[in-house]
């Protein structure tokens, strides 16, 4: 009797829902929710219309440090919106070329150019000396958010 009664509790059957879901913006009634160009496409188009965020070697088969590559890429972002904060309006793209580090993103013009040049300073020789190797900035500036809207959904 009891081992009928765990047997109906352990075995659920329901229908597969092929719904694509994960990714995507959900329409809004007024459209009024921006998005940037890399925002805009979905999933599935990363590598055709849209880039990867992270490029490096480490995931193909034989790479080192997989692991590692990606804790100090997700440490690497947050530092950055950490120190440039609410000046992002874009993705922050982390390159691995050899043994430098460039890392490129598009910022408001909010500050004086005299502290941007400090804060680039400031996050390569931090950044360089946390993760032992060359790190670049390649930043790109804009009036405003609104400049970097693509679409609004």
């Amino acid at each position: 009797m009891q081992s009928a009664s765990l047997l109906q509790r352990g075995l659920h059957t329901t229908s597969v829902v092929h719904r694509i879901q994960a990714g995507r913006y959900k329409r809004t009634p007024r459209r009024e929710k921006p998005l940037t160009y890399e925002m805009a496409w979905p999933p599935q188009a990363i590598g055709h219309f849209k880039s990867w965020n992270s490029w490096n070697t480490t995931n193909l088969v034989g790479g080192l440090r997989a692991s590692e590559t990606a804790i100090e890429d997700e440490f690497v972002r947050r530092f950055m919106t950490g120190t440039w904060h609410n000046l992002f309006v874009s993705e922050i793209i982390i390159k691995r070329q050899h043994n430098m580090i460039r890392i490129a993103g598009i910022l408001r013009r909010a500050i004086s150019a005299q502290k941007m040049y400090f804060l680039i300073g400031y996050t390569e020789e931090l950044l360089s000396y946390w993760l032992q190797c060359p790190i670049k900035l390649e930043l790109q500036t804009v009036n405003d958010k609104k400049d970097v809207i693509f679409k609004y959904v």
